[in-house]
């Protein structure tokens, strides 16, 4: 199984144990997770392929590719979470496998198993293969877009620049179709950056003839036009307009209360791609090289980062494609160390075991929070975190070893990986040292551990209540509704059917308006005030920060 042969075999394998149990384990997370899960349902409901809906009305925020992957597998498996998340889960495989090939190419297939077992051993990166969110998928294949293009450079003048060129255009245009031009954008930013630092600073020769570069151009827009044309043609212009809207709102404005201040990504990336952030910190620039792999990831890193702290709304998974360029940095800078390159410095050590240190408290602690809630309660200021905690959770007094043994088992790994680099330990001709496998293995076990025995005692704080009782009224002739605050949970978790009467999606008209079936709404305890005393609701039942009313 050591021999590069196999390894291969072995991503595969650790992909299917690691990305695909447990996917239904926990409901769809509001918002972008029910959000795209619905849109993909309401695709199976209308038969309607070609247009995005939420709550069966056009939703112009996102071009379709990924809710189309997820309602094949809704329609294959049903609908529920497992089929949600499923997509996001293969393409884990799938770059796991990437990571090994291209590492492969680039420096060998040791560098390539090291740089994909260490973002199956990251924090986020892991986490979000097991979500139904876009960025997953969308930040797949950019990353594909600039490996293949980065062959074409290598090829330059040669006869097959221009199919790895066209190879990297379709995959920039795939970019498009799951998240719209940003892809496009980052793909493109990208190679500017190399050009200018090849061309201005090293004088270096162009990096794609006129004829090639047309073609990735060429490539981008048929497969993007395969959908945005045919909108465009089909029903005008309106979709474009708000599309281009929408994404300019997300630019200028901190949207849906999404302001966060500039530094905000690089926290995130340096603990959510931990222990990989810690190792990528020193090799976050590069020679001028356009041959050498190691400056497309830098550029790709520092357009990711800045481009998106300077865009007013900010959320983790935005700066998500960061990831992938910090997990190439930290295997080059492990490899490194392990080919004797490089000194293992006492800040490396240091900042692993303190980040590290953090995060195993931080995980040990969760469950221990649970447990003594009570004594916690008077210091929390917020009334619908209190109430929150008032769900009737039942932990088993042991979840808290999870974090501990992590913590110990990274701590161990930590100490024994800086002591072996530093006595001269090289990287085997076949494999990998015990202590990397440890400080990657650790935090992909723990992960795998706490996604299926604690996220779902969070889970039932968070949301649980709201969305047991819109499964109580699945398949009923109802209209169910949130009001005083935005949710998605009402359409999927309720499977709403498309409204005979269009008046009906709002919740002015089912306050007030003649409605013809039994109507319920739900709002968190913050806002329940305002409608305790509107004479058309009667309240039905309070539960863990969350109040059920009744229309009379």
């Amino acid at each position: 199984m050591y021999h590069p042969r196999f390894y291969p075999l072995l991503l595969l394998l650790l992909g299917v144990v690691f990305y695909l149990p447990f996917l239904g384990r926990v409901h769809l997370f509001d918002w972008d997770e029910i959000n795209f899960a619905e849109s993909a349902r309401e695709m199976l409901v209308t038969g309607n392929y070609a247009r995005v809906q939420i709550n069966f009305e056009p939703f112009w925020e996102k071009p379709p590719l990924f809710f189309w992957l997820q309602a094949t597998a809704m329609r294959v498996l049903g609908v529920g979470e497992y089929a949600a998340r499923l997509p996001n889960a293969l393409m884990g495989i799938a770059t796991l496998l990437t990571f090994f090939f291209v590492g492969k190419r680039v420096h060998g297939p040791q560098f390539g198993l090291l740089w994909a077992v260490g973002y199956l051993g990251a924090l986020t990166p892991h986490l979000y293969f097991k979500t139904g969110i876009i960025d997953p998928t969308f930040n797949l294949f950019i990353f594909l877009g600039i490996c293949y293009i980065y062959e074409a450079v290598l090829r330059y003048g040669q006869a097959g620049a221009g199919r790895y060129t066209a190879l990297s255009g379709l995959f920039v245009g795939l970019a498009v179709l799951t998240k719209g031009p940003v892809g496009a954008l980052l793909a493109g930013l990208t190679f500017v950056v190399v050009w200018v630092l090849a061309r201005l600073v090293r004088r270096f020769r162009p990096l794609l003839t006129l004829r090639n570069a047309l073609l990735a151009i060429a490539a981008v827009l048929v497969v993007a036009s395969a959908w945005f044309g045919l909108e465009i043609i089909k029903n005008g212009p309106q979709f474009l307009e708000e599309f281009i809207t929408y994404q300019i709102r997300l630019f200028s404005t901190p949207d849906a209360g999404h302001g966060q201040p500039f530094y905000y990504h690089f926290v995130v990336v340096l603990v959510g791609c931990f222990p990989l952030s810690i190792f990528a910190i020193r090799y976050l620039a590069a020679q001028p090289d356009p041959r050498d792999f190691r400056l497309w990831m830098v550029a790709l890193f520092w357009v990711v980062m800045i481009l998106f702290s300077i865009v007013k709304t900010k959320i983790v998974h935005y700066s998500s494609m960061a990831w992938f360029p910090v997990s190439y940095l930290a295997a080059r800078h492990l490899h490194d160390l392990l080919m004797g390159r490089v000194q293992w410095s006492r800040w490396l050590t240091a900042g692993l075991l303190l980040v590290g240190g953090l995060l195993g408290i931080l995980l040990a602690a969760l469950p221990v929070v649970g447990q003594y809630k009570t004594a916690l309660i008077p210091y929390i200021n917020d009334k619908f975190a209190v109430a929150n905690l008032q769900a009737p959770v039942q932990w088993g007094g042991w979840e808290w070893v999870i974090g501990v043994v992590y913590l110990a088992v990274l701590l161990t790994a930590i100490v024994q990986l800086a002591r072996y680099v530093r006595r001269g330990g090289r990287l085997p001709e076949n494999g990998l040292p015990g202590s990397v496998w440890s400080l990657y293995g650790s935090t992909a076990v723990c992960l795998w551990l706490y996604l299926s025995l604690i996220v779902p005692n969070i889970e039932e704080y968070v949301q649980g209540a709201a969305v047991r009782f819109y499964e109580t009224k699945q398949g009923q002739r109802v209209y169910a509704e949130s009001i005083g605050y935005k949710s998605y949970a009402q359409l999927f978790y309720l499977r709403k059917m498309p409204p005979v009467d269009p008046r009906t999606r709002q919740a002015d008209f089912l306050l007030s308006g003649p409605v013809d079936r039994p109507t319920f709404f739900i709002t968190k305890i913050t806002e329940a005030d305002q409608y305790r005393t509107n004479p058309n609701l009667i309240l039905e039942r309070e539960e863990n920060g969350y109040v059920m009313f009744r229309r009379r």
